[in-house]
């Protein structure tokens, strides 16, 4: 059962259409007409969160290359990274409208074109919902309905599950809403074979076990941020040395779902000596951080967290293509 617990200080009940709070000035356009637009467009991509976009991509491809065992059609994978990103980035659009009063407290989000005035509520909202239209359309037109399906549950419960609901009320915000960011595995599967396995639900726990770890990781350094927003991160709420453990413990499960990962998804040695050096230099940082509780060392294991994902999964192609074709 999910243990909720409830931040300090008065709940803030969410509205959609106020205007932004008015706690960071917005930053002066150019004065040229070229300037002001180039200057607009870059608040609206900022809106979709970039980075995180790419971070998902790359499980995707390789996903597809293990459902394919070998490469997928350029035009299907196109279109399924294409479909996947417009999805994704409708979701951080919806998500920084909904968080844009907490993002006006955090430094590290203070910047954000919500919280500036770069883009206003209403605008990003239009442009969240055309991305979702257009993801879906997308995906159904050139993939197939289930990974259209798949693409916008994700959003719908990033948003209403995470965004609304858990990342105000409950330390397991991460864990549970992490879910989300794992569905692009999902959706590169079924855009190969038209339907689920096994082998892609392994691949939903890998990145869903990775994300607490990860964001945890990143949460150390900007406890404070999270404490001044009154928003429950677990390093806010709870100390470090617990965060630690529970960062030990998920890196553990996690390097046990990469090795199941061998049998069900028919890998090879190539895989197997990735899965089992990658999990043990997670599993090093993580008790790094436990023996020394310092955002140093909780940074090295954030940025390590990335390498990881992205070397685990690329060796996966790289297992299938080098038994399957070279």
């Amino acid at each position: 059962m999910l243990q909720v617990s409830r931040a300090p200080g008065p709940e803030r009940p969410l509205d959609l259409t106020s205007p932004v709070v008015d706690q960071v000035a917005a930053d002066p356009a150019p004065a040229t007409g070229t300037g002001r637009l180039a200057t607009r467009i870059g608040g609206f991509v900022a809106l979709t969160k970039p980075r995180i976009i790419e971070l998902l991509l790359v499980a995707t491809l390789p996903t597809m290359v293990v459902a394919a065992r070998g490469l997928p059609g350029w035009r299907l994978a196109l279109a399924t990274l294409g479909g996947g990103a417009l999805a994704a980035g409708g979701a951080n659009a919806f998500n920084m409208v909904v968080d844009r009063d907490i993002d006006a407290v955090m430094r590290r989000t203070s910047k954000r074109p919500l919280v500036t005035g770069l883009v206003s509520p209403p605008e990003a909202m239009v442009f969240a919902f055309a991305l979702e239209v257009a993801a879906f359309a997308e995906l159904w037109w050139a993939v197939n309905l289930l990974s259209a399906l798949l693409a916008v549950s994700a959003t719908l419960f990033y948003v209403f599950v995470y965004t609304i609901w858990l990342k105000r009320t409950s330390t397991q915000n991460i864990v549970i809403g992490g879910a989300a960011g794992a569905v692009p595995v999902l959706v590169g599967w079924s855009a190969v074979t038209g339907r689920l396995a096994l082998a892609p639900v392994v691949l939903f726990f890998v990145i869903f076990l990775w994300t607490p770890p990860h964001f945890w990781a990143l949460a150390v350094r900007y406890s404070d941020d999270y404490r001044a927003a009154e928003v429950p991160m677990l390093p806010a709420v709870k100390p470090i040395a617990a965060t630690a453990r529970q960062i030990v413990v998920y890196t553990a499960a996690l390097w046990a779902t990469s090795l199941v990962f061998v049998p069900v998804g028919h890998m090879g040695w190539i895989y197997l000596g990735a899965s089992i050096v990658l999990g043990a230099v997670f599993m090093v940082f993580a008790l790094a951080l436990l023996r020394d509780r310092s955002t140093a060392t909780a940074m090295r294991t954030f940025h390590f967290s990335i390498t990881y994902l992205t070397l685990l999964f690329v060796s996966m192609a790289v297992d299938v293509l080098v038994r399957h074709h070279w």
